[in-house]
């Protein structure tokens, strides 16, 4: 069986490799090439690399060691344009809307899944595979699963994957920790066992995330008001601001932290509390569309979400509005549920489907989100 791997430069891909030559298959892989700062109006480029390499060429040169080093073929195949169309257009569109994006999700569906499947399938792949944590089962059907390292679990970022996607995706690190992987790399001598995980935006990476909006969604500057209406401060654009934010707002002063808990867009306010258990963080109802559905028809579900990753999953009753859009109810109430932001169902560790959290409530009073 023929399996083609998105090899990153990266330890997790470099182990999946590894994996994959260990359990017998013919393995090549693709090095994927979506983001080009000097076409893209990137002019900060990355305030954390201090090297005089791209980081992107770092990242190919460490692939391309790898694949060396098992004799496996490395194709380099330009992504670009069609990240642009399918991803960044989106999450520069959503904050534009004031609503908080999760490119990584959309990243996964549209180019690792899609795209990279396509470009497999002309390589005659029978699988594709990517160094994601998580688990797939494709025999009687075909199932996601949380990773066995609930701390490496990225499920949540697979929650928009058809099941004709996930049928052909294996994830080798699925049933591994991140110390074991770490621990493999650096028994096959592999350079970059030690080197860091990828942060930020999908295939952007760090960024000093304001300013790098700036380069495409112009400030519109309005006051930051608490729930009382006194002004505290000022702020240059409501978008750049999401639910539940502490860092960034340059407000001082006694007492506890700020944080934001709501924006009044009709008069571009941005609404701030002090302390982190604000009233107005919490809600206990949300509006989710744009569903993507792996289990069973239902008309009322008892189970688990997680509206966030890295958040904690959430007891939830979904009420199915129609095939698109669910209401979702948990009494115990959930902090900073935010538009734009994806709302993924399990039920254990299987992952039942998701959508994107549209509307937010506590009881019938719509949050200023």
């Amino acid at each position: 069986m023929k399996v083609i791997l998105g090899l990153s430069g990266g330890v997790d891909s470099a182990v999946a490799l590894i994996k994959l030559l260990e359990q017998g298959y013919e393995v090549e892989a693709i090095f994927m090439r979506n983001w080009d700062s000097s076409l893209n109006n990137d002019v900060l480029g990355n305030p954390n690399d201090f090297s005089n390499v791209c980081p992107q060429e770092q990242d190919y040169l460490d692939a391309l060691d790898v694949a060396n080093k098992y004799n496996v073929k490395l194709h380099r195949i330009d992504f670009v344009d069609v990240y642009w169309e399918k991803v960044f257009a989106y999450f520069l569109e959503e904050y534009k809307n004031n609503r908080t994006p999760n490119p990584d999700i959309l990243c996964n569906s549209e180019i690792k899944f899609k795209v990279f499947l396509e470009e497999a399938f002309k390589l005659k792949a029978d699988y594709i595979a990517m160094g994601h944590y998580a688990r797939v089962v494709h025999n009687p059907e075909v199932k996601l699963y949380k990773a066995f390292d609930k701390n490496k679990d990225q499920s949540y970022f697979l929650s928009q994957l058809n099941k004709t996607q996930l049928s052909k995706a294996l994830f080798p690190l699925g049933e591994m920790t991140k110390e074991e992987v770490r621990k493999i790399a650096r028994e096959n001598d592999i350079k970059i066992a030690t080197k860091k995980d990828s942060t930020g935006i999908c295939f952007i990476g760090e960024r000093n995330f304001k300013e790098f909006l700036k380069n495409y969604l112009k400030p519109n500057p309005g006051d930051i008001k608490t729930l009382s209406g006194e002004v505290v401060g000022k702020h240059e654009g409501l978008m750049y601001h999401t639910i539940g934010q502490r860092k960034g707002l340059g407000i001082g002063g006694a007492g506890d932290a700020w944080y934001v808990v709501g924006k009044d867009v009709a008069n571009n306010v941005l609404l701030v509390s002090q302390g982190d258990t604000a009233e107005y963080l919490y809600s206990d109802r949300c509006i989710v569309n744009k569903i993507n559905w792996l289990a069973d028809d239902f008309k009322t579900l008892d189970c688990c979400a997680k509206f966030r990753y890295r958040s904690m999953d959430v007891k939830v009753r979904i009420v199915k509005i129609n095939e698109d859009e669910f209401e979702v109810n948990y009494p115990d109430k959930a902090k900073a549920v935010t538009p734009g932001q994806a709302a993924v169902f399990y039920l254990g560790d299987e992952l039942l489907g998701g959508g994107t959290i549209n509307e937010v409530y506590l009881g019938k009073e719509k949050r200023m989100y």
